[in-house]
């Protein structure tokens, strides 16, 4: 079978990175007039195509040609949008940027590794597709927010150098700075739940709040939902029906977590979490489809896991955790170990996940972490149907009761005939 020529091959990703970005700024001004834009899918196309056949050149007369090409193309394109801006008193400088970025990546494309330049393609054009929710966001931060942000960053690049990484106490258990990167990466996959619930707003629909809020904080949920249905008893098989959902996303986050640090226990994990994951989306997809919408939008207040505080509580609850599990495992076993992660999952699955996690890495076998693991998440949701009993209307109490225990059944169920 014939293969392509290698050169003609660049050429062809230099040129579908122009229609990539192309097809975004056509879009965002697909209701000018053709003639009225500076730069549409042709021009971005053929910028693409330019800047991959002026790399191609580098090996045949040098860099400098690539170099004009490139102020050439910055000046001309540059002063097409300069004088579109004073016309139309727009002086936004992204479609100019793009310009040049897609030049860029079309020589990359050209001379060096195609999968970068496609995925660096596909980042730029995600950035400009997202205007509207990028700029709703920032407009909604606050200063506590921000604020927050700044000194978590000085923090980590500041401080984490400078943190011992080893174990600093008898017991081996305790490393300063992994522990801390540990609670930065959940802090940050807490911040996009958190980010995401920020830019939906307030009023946007039980699915989507329970989707980002589980990501963030699936206890969040369950509470804020449990209270609407009292006030809201129309919407119960909805509400009931986010919570479950919200449950689905974490277990997915539980699953992330422990398979980021070992792939190990990727396969112990996946039986039980993963049956028990689709009874939950299984029963949120059936109440939602036949249950009543509530009249008004949630409002689910969630707390900034990047305020500093914050970190370092989770800091310190994942290092007594690890500790207690690195003891605990010693002197008592795998029993004494089930216990604890009965216990620690019904305030927090994160910090044991992480520990059990990074134990089976070392002294711990990987199947005692995945069903200690798995037994934090049961004490979790059954503590999450406690709380939707205790402040929802009955019938979200039933709705959440009967759905957990079947999916801790099913899991449960799952796990022994893998085993």
């Amino acid at each position: 079978m014939p293969t392509l020529d290698p050169l003609l091959t660049r050429l062809a990703i230099a040129l579908a990175i122009g229609l990539l970005v192309g097809l975004e700024r056509g879009w965002q001004a697909r209701e000018g007039e053709d003639g009225a834009r500076v730069a549409g899918v042709r021009t971005y196309a053929i910028t693409g195509l330019l800047g991959g056949v002026c790399g191609l050149l580098v090996p045949l007369t040098g860099p400098l040609v690539l170099g004009l090409a490139f102020v050439g193309f910055a000046g001309v394109f540059g002063a097409f949008h300069w004088r579109a801006a004073v016309g139309e008193k727009n002086y936004s400088v992204t479609g100019a940027i793009a310009g040049l970025a897609t030049f860029a990546l079309g020589a990359y494309a050209a001379l060096g590794t195609a999968h970068i330049a496609i995925a660096a393609a596909v980042a730029l054009t995600i950035l400009l597709a997202l205007k509207q929710p990028l700029h709703a966001w920032v407009r909604n931060l606050t200063w506590p927010e921000v604020r927050a942000g700044l000194v978590l960053l000085a923090m980590s690049f500041l401080l984490l150098p400078i943190l011992p990484n080893a174990p600093i106490d008898p017991w081996q258990a305790i490393n300063p700075a992994e522990i801390w990167v540990l609670a930065i990466i959940i802090a940050a996959l807490s911040f996009v739940g958190y980010g995401a619930v920020r830019i939906i707003g307030a009023r946007a629909g039980i699915a989507l709040v329970a989707l980002a809020g589980g990501l963030s904080s699936s206890t969040a949920v369950t509470v804020t939902l449990s209270r609407v249905s009292k006030t809201e008893p129309q919407g119960t098989a909805v509400l009931a029906g986010g919570i479950l959902l919200a449950g689905a996303v974490m277990i997915l986050r539980v699953f992330i977590v422990a398979a980021s640090l070992n792939r190990a226990i990727i396969l112990p994990l996946a039986v039980p979490l993963g049956a028990a994951g689709l009874v939950f989306l299984g029963a949120a997809a059936l109440l939602m489809l036949r249950g009543q919408a509530t009249q008004d939008g949630t409002a689910l207040t969630l707390q900034n896991p990047l305020e500093l505080g914050v970190a370092l509580k989770l800091a310190g609850f994942i290092a007594v955790t690890m500790l207690a599990a690195k003891l605990i495992a010693a002197h008592f076993g795998d029993t004494g170990l089930y216990m604890l992660a009965a216990t620690s999952g019904l305030a927090d699955v994160d910090a044991l996940t992480l520990s059990l996690a990074r134990l089976s890495q070392e002294s711990l076998a990987v199947p005692t972490a995945a069903i200690g693991i798995a037994i934090a998440v049961t004490t979790n949701t059954l503590s999450k149907a406690g709380m939707a009993i205790a402040l929802g209307a009955p019938r979200l109490g039933l709705y959440i009761a009967v759905s957990s225990l079947t999916a801790i059944a099913v899991g449960a169920g799952a796990y022994w005939l893998a085993a």
